[in-house]
């Protein structure tokens, strides 16, 4: 959360897709970024732009000045139920669900460990456990030694 609300204009190259993001103890790594978001970040730094927000914070208020992380999560949920979604969206559901995915798809767990800047592969092993139930299930239903014989 506070790596989003710290990030600044000159963080993210949306030609390059790539955004440089400053972690915990100030460590950077670079994040890429996909197309539609790539599109999106370029429309929001022109708007921006024209509108003469000056602050060197990449997401910034109606008033110009950095959005803070409290904020960040008000605009998340407010979008999440705008989108019906149930329970409460954080940017941290956002996260965890961007690392599982990606694992779901057989992204390599250090790949991961690295995008989301864990300085711990066990820190990034708790998103592992959804993945694992899906592999039973797919055992399960696929494997001719695993089905109960009735």
């Amino acid at each position: 959360m506070s790596e989003l609300a710290g990030l600044d204009d000159d963080a993210i190259n949306p030609d390059e897709g790539l955004v440089k993001v400053r972690g915990k103890g100030k460590k950077e790594r670079l994040v890429p970024v996909g197309k539609k978001a790539q599109e999106a970040l370029r429309s929001y730094l022109v708007e921006k732009m024209l509108q003469k927000k000056s602050d060197r914070a990449l997401f910034v208020s109606k008033n110009g000045k950095r959005l803070a992380p409290r904020s960040i999560r008000r605009i998340v949920l407010k979008y999440s139920r705008a989108l019906g979604l149930e329970g409460k969206v954080s940017p941290h559901t956002l996260r965890h669900t961007f690392a599982t995915h990606l694992l779901q798809s057989g992204a390599d767990l250090r790949v991961i460990q690295e995008l989301l800047g864990h300085s711990s592969l066990s820190t990034t092993q708790k998103y592992t456990h959804l993945d694992i139930t899906r592999l039973m299930d797919v055992y399960d239903d696929a494997h001719p030694l695993a089905k109960d014989e009735d």
